[in-house]
């Protein structure tokens, strides 16, 4: 708390008085430029590495960095299908970004959950378990053969699979179908690497995570 705190403090002192124009400028309304679905792991910054200010991404955050699908039960409305909604249908962002990363603890225990070869599963607060069947599909995935590269550790491969298995979820939003069949809304996968600081995106043709370089960034940009 006292880091939080201290924090403000500067803040105060040393960057709003800088940035006080933008500010004025957000205070009038956001356009941001994506929706950007990350995991809620400390570990993971979007604005950080993406060296974006506020106002430049709409973030939606949890555990797994999961979109559930399209109405999973009669009756049940949960806030990522309010967000995917609310980015897209009004405030119209061109893009969607679904951020895994490396060594994400909701991987793990959903590799382990999924693995009938695993007998002692996690034994995890109520909440999270139910949670994590959303996650159940990408540990199928996995567990049945799709591996983008095995040079990760099976959890690190098995989260990659995620992004994927997110991105069809998104797909089962009627509003998404119809922006990206109308070429109006761009989907894509990305992963981040905890230890290097290094972002991955996915690559259709290659179907694996590459670095996004000069090179990439070139693919993604349409340059």
């Amino acid at each position: 708390m006292r880091k939080l705190v201290e924090g403000v403090l500067d803040f105060r002192r040393r960057l709003a008085p800088s940035l006080r124009g933008l500010f004025a400028d957000l205070s009038r309304g956001q356009k941001p430029d994506c929706l950007f679905v990350a995991c809620s792991d400390s570990r993971v910054v979007p604005n950080l590495f993406s060296s974006t200010n506020p106002g430049d991404l709409f973030v939606l955050r949890n555990v797994g960095n999961i979109i559930p699908p399209a109405q999973t039960d009669e009756g049940e409305m949960l806030s990522e299908g309010a967000a995917v909604e609310f980015a897209i249908g009004v405030l119209n962002v061109p893009d969607v970004i679904i951020c895994g990363h490396s060594e994400c603890g909701a991987m793990i225990a959903t590799g382990a959950l999924v693995n009938p070869a695993i007998r002692d599963k996690p034994k995890l607060p109520e909440h999270v378990q139910g949670w994590l069947k959303f996650g159940y599909p990408s540990g199928r995935r996995y567990l049945g053969g799709e591996v983008l590269d095995d040079s990760w550790a099976p959890h690190d491969q098995l989260s990659q699979v995620n992004v994927l298995q997110q991105l069809d979820h998104l797909q089962s939003y009627p509003l998404v179908k119809e922006r990206v069949k109308e070429g109006k809304l761009g989907l894509h996968g990305w992963w981040y690497d905890v230890a290097r600081g290094e972002v991955l995106v996915y690559d259709k043709d290659q179907h694996k995570f590459v670095q996004l370089d000069e090179t990439a960034a070139k693919k993604i940009l349409k340059v």
